[in-house]
């Protein structure tokens, strides 16, 4: 396949990571092949946040669009930004109004499994489907965060992509080995956040953190563990819910490969329980920037409550 030198973009999902991309895409709008970019998110029309959403989109130079089918109509290359768990539910929506030759660029967490059932709609509508695992958090990298892509147009897509600086690498044709990738390294790292938020958690309820975090320190030497702590409470404080919905599709990966998601399925949970603790409220007190031990301590005072 041959793509256009010049790519209307167009991102579906403006949360996060579809306001990162959107910002530097739009950027480069009329240069380095970028021609526009626009975007389409539920809260697009939701009262509550629709006129402060739609205020960023357009500061950023990201026209919003009313409507998937607008989008779809009025882009090249689509790029899917949502949660994992609306992974296939965009590919199924979004398929009866691509063009013929339209690319997805499919940036969510989702299981070879799930990635392979978005591939088969959008294919099938005449689109040219590709995986991509992101392989670390976006905002410390932005449009740089490494990227693993996967499908037959992989490589075309990766050469475009290259020239508007973002690190994408082609892994194989087939969709599923880049989702695999990504989906078996986020049962390690988000399983390492469980671990410290639960471990951390009652060894301060014990007293006996400044005994066990030592310990850690002349095992892992490298890893500064009480900064790290802290990191980890953090991202799970502000995204636990996105992550407990990756964790969902990294079992499902575990599944389709014929093991009991044990350990993935728990993680899951305690993702879970976290995001529930910041949905009502534990850690609305805490500043940007704390300690790991402020998250704990919140955690321990909603416990006695």
């Amino acid at each position: 396949m041959r793509i256009a030198q010049s790519l209307r973009v167009g991102l579906v999902g403006f949360g996060e990571v579809g306001k990162i991309f959107g910002a530097a895409l739009a950027g480069l709008a009329g240069q380095d092949g970028v021609a526009s970019v626009s975007a389409w998110d539920l809260k697009f029309a939701r009262s509550d946040v629709q006129a402060t959403e739609l205020a960023a989109a357009r500061q950023a130079g990201v026209v919003p669009q009313p409507s998937l089918q607008a989008l779809c109509e009025a882009s090249d290359l689509i790029i899917s930004a949502v949660t994992a768990s609306n992974t296939l539910a965009v590919a199924g929506q979004a398929a009866p109004f691509i063009r013929p030759g339209t690319l997805l660029l499919d940036l969510n967490s989702a299981s070879p499994g799930t990635k392979q059932q978005c591939a088969a709609l959008i294919d099938a509508a005449g689109g040219h489907y590709v995986e991509a695992g992101v392989m670390t958090s976006v905002p410390p990298y932005g449009i740089r965060v490494p990227m693993l892509l996967g499908g037959e147009q992989a490589a075309p897509l990766a050469a475009v992509l290259a020239g508007w600086g973002l690190d994408a690498k082609v892994v194989s044709p087939r969709i599923g080995v880049a989702s695999a990738i990504k989906m078996c390294r986020s049962v390690m790292i988000k399983g390492l956040e469980a671990l410290v938020i639960e471990s951390y958690s009652t060894a301060r309820a014990y007293g006996v953190e400044d005994h066990v975090l030592p310990t850690l320190q002349e095992t892992f030497p490298s890893i500064d563990w009480s900064r790290q702590g802290a990191y980890f409470f953090s991202r799970v404080v502000q995204h636990g819910q996105r992550r407990a919905e990756e964790m969902r599709e990294s079992a499902r990966t575990v599944q389709e490969a014929g093991f009991a998601p044990l350990m993935t399925a728990a993680i899951a949970d305690k993702q879970q329980w976290v995001a529930d603790q910041a949905r009502a409220g534990v850690f609305a007190d805490i500043e940007a920037g704390a300690d790991w031990q402020a998250f704990a301590d919140a955690l321990l005072a909603a416990r006695k409550g």
